[in-house]
């Protein structure tokens, strides 16, 4: 592994705390290429990319500015969790359903069976939608964010190893007890729903 070249993180924060503009523009020029791939990997879109490129060394500055940075040493892993998490959340916050399947292959809320001409309907599928977002929301951190990669964003599970930095065993079992804890959920609400999907 080579070293890099030039001053240590570290020593770039405490310069831009001390008023060092430049210093701030020196770690943005040394990551923003790596923040970008690791956004667009999951974004799969230019334009949204760039926009949350923006959103995260704006965060980057506010935490800093607010004093409540405290990764020191570890700035890295802290930016590119920064970027991971804008990147999940903008499709938390997107009006898209879920793609979570029963054992069948359907879509969770195809099972419930809804009048696509009743507003009645359409209106109770929303509260769905919003139901099973808020206990995605409950599941484990390594969990949800699993299940919002492969079911949201459709990614294989290759792709979110390789995003998470897990093996594809891992991720495949942090699926597996999403779907586990989200079932439970379900039954304890008396959800209408079939078993849910296992992925092999």
């Amino acid at each position: 592994m080579s070293k890099r070249i030039g001053p240590q993180d570290s020593e770039l924060i405490a310069q831009y705390r001390n008023g060092s503009e430049a210093a701030f523009d020196h770690l943005v020029d040394r990551y923003q290429s790596k923040v970008f791939t690791t956004i667009y990997l999951i974004v799969k879109d230019q334009a949204v990319a760039e926009d949350l490129l923006q959103d995260v060394f704006v965060k980057v500055v506010q935490t800093i500015h607010s004093d409540r940075y405290s990764e020191e040493g570890k700035f890295q892993p802290w930016l590119m969790r920064i970027a991971h998490n804008l990147a999940i959340d903008y499709f938390r916050k997107a009006k898209r359903y879920p793609t979570i399947l029963m054992e069948d292959g359907s879509n969770i809320f195809n099972s419930l069976q809804f009048a696509e001409s009743s507003i009645e309907d359409l209106r109770v599928r929303e509260e769905t939608l919003e139901m099973v977002k808020k206990l995605i929301e409950e599941l484990p951190e390594a969990q949800k964010e699993v299940l919002v990669m492969r079911h949201y964003l459709d990614m294989s599970f290759q792709e979110i190893a390789d995003q998470t930095g897990v093996s594809i065993n891992t991720a495949l079992g942090r699926m597996r007890y999403a779907l586990i804890h989200l079932r439970k959920k379900m039954k304890q609400l008396n959800f209408a729903y079939d078993k849910i999907f296992y992925p092999k």
